[in-house]
């Protein structure tokens, strides 16, 4: 059973482990084992990974407050 839908099984097994490079295994799908699984799973939750955030603006486009900053 393939998870992604729109890709051939011969795109699957063409790509490699986004970790080590490696041809992906079908069992592991996108990773070539269950180390590079896990290192992958590891370095989401340590942080490694981490997907940009952008300071909010007000309606007006001045910048928000932040927390903890006071107004005088």
């Amino acid at each position: 059973m393939t998870i992604f839908t729109g890709m051939s099984e011969r795109d699957l097994r063409t790509k490699p482990c986004p970790v080590c490079g490696k041809p992906a295994v079908e069992t592991f799908q996108p990773f070539c084992s269950r180390r590079c699984a896990d290192v992958d799973l590891n370095r989401w939750l340590s942080g490694v990974y981490a997907v940009p955030v952008k300071d909010e603006e007000d309606e007006d486009g001045a910048a928000a407050a932040k927390p903890g900053d006071e107004a005088s």
